[in-house]
């Protein structure tokens, strides 16, 4: 029988739930077959990552990426789970450096190298979306470098507004030149785009995963995401009479579900269409008026009367659970956008106001 990523996961079983009272931890199952095949180490987990096609790897390499630190006590039950004389000895930490060790030991360089790509750098489906994704002024740099020609190419290939930032970050003669090639561009030969990713990929992307490192403002904005309501208040509140210019920078960094109302109608609907009715409903409960609105606005009049019945029936609800929901809807928001899917133009900090 072949292994599949999801027969990997059926064989984990039911969650497991790991930690005390106070602090505990589920494990699902995609985190259970990537914490089984880092502790499996190279040796015995090559047979079995040979097994998954490249879909399957890339999400366990994605899994074992977010996995971070894991105990010796959550190792032994996940074990004793999984009915296997393997032991380890310490911790295991999932992060690039063991999720790229492990790759390499069945994997060719270069396969390897387009994963942890993909993984590390900017979110897109292809090169060309994810160059969208990239910094304005860090693409313009490395594009000055290039031929006027080959920057024509680039800047008509990717998004038009990110395109627009990146010509105006440019050398003004070079953005010139750069415009009367882009007017008079030909459509360009397969080999010669072809060629132009592979640098792109090989010289500045795979350069770009390297050696980014996060804000340390953004890194701490996506831990307040997570927070609850009481938790991030508590938190913001407190860092404000420390450091009132940090708390502001990672308030205008954090993305919240009040910002789902600031998405195109084609976003949000496409949004609509995936997520759970349910928590659409649980979600609203906690909202402000104007944030309901915006919702029912984006809905068919009897859509809109069946959530908002189902809501009334809803009752009370417990704060926690409204928290829950909204996060559920965040993080699916996020998700849809790194595929590139929809959108997200929070509108914080741009928009400019005129008489």
């Amino acid at each position: 029988m072949a292994v599949t990523a999801s027969s990997v996961e059926q064989a984990m079983g039911r969650q497991l739930v790991i930690g005390t009272q106070a602090d505990h931890r589920a494990l699902s199952g995609d985190e259970k077959a990537a914490l089984l095949l880092l502790a499996l180490g190279p040796d015995h987990g090559k047979p079995i990552l040979e097994e998954l096609d490249e879909m399957e790897v890339k999400a366990l390499s994605r899994t074992m990426v977010r996995l971070g630190p894991v105990s010796q006590e959550m190792l032994d039950n996940l074990f004793a789970e999984f009915v296997t004389s393997v032991s380890a000895n310490g911790s295991v930490s999932g992060n690039s450096d063991t999720t790229q060790r492990l790759l390499l030991s069945f994997l060719p360089q270069d396969r390897v190298d387009a994963i942890m790509e993909e993984i590390r750098g900017p979110a897109g489906r292809n090169m060309w979306e994810k160059l969208s994704n990239v910094q304005e002024d860090i693409l313009a740099t490395y594009l000055k470098n290039e031929y006027p020609q080959t920057i024509a190419v680039v800047l008509s290939k990717i998004d038009t507004e990110h395109a627009s930032k990146v010509l105006a970050a440019l050398p003004e003669d070079l953005a010139m030149d750069v415009v009367k090639r882009m007017l008079s561009l030909d459509p360009v030969q397969k080999e010669i785009l072809e060629k132009i990713e592979q640098t792109l990929r090989t010289e500045f992307m795979s350069t770009l995963s390297h050696s980014k490192r996060r804000d340390s403002h953004e890194q701490m904005a996506e831990i307040f995401n997570s927070f609850d309501r009481q938790t991030e208040a508590r938190f913001i509140t407190s860092l404000e009479e420390n450091d009132r210019e940090g708390a502001e920078r990672i308030k205008s960094l954090m993305f919240t579900f009040e910002d789902l109302s600031r998405l195109e109608m084609t976003a949000i609907q496409a949004l609509l269409a995936k997520i759970d009715k349910k928590d659409l409903g649980l979600a609203l409960k906690g909202a402000n008026d104007q944030v309901k609105e915006f919702f029912f606005s984006n809905m068919s009049a009897r859509a809109g009367k069946l959530l908002k019945d189902d809501m009334e029936a809803m009752g009370p609800v417990r704060l926690k659970d409204v928290d829950e929901a909204q996060a559920r809807m965040v993080s699916t928001a996020k998700d849809m956008a790194a595929r590139g899917e929809i959108v997200i133009n929070k509108g914080k900090g741009d928009e400019q106001m005129v008489a």
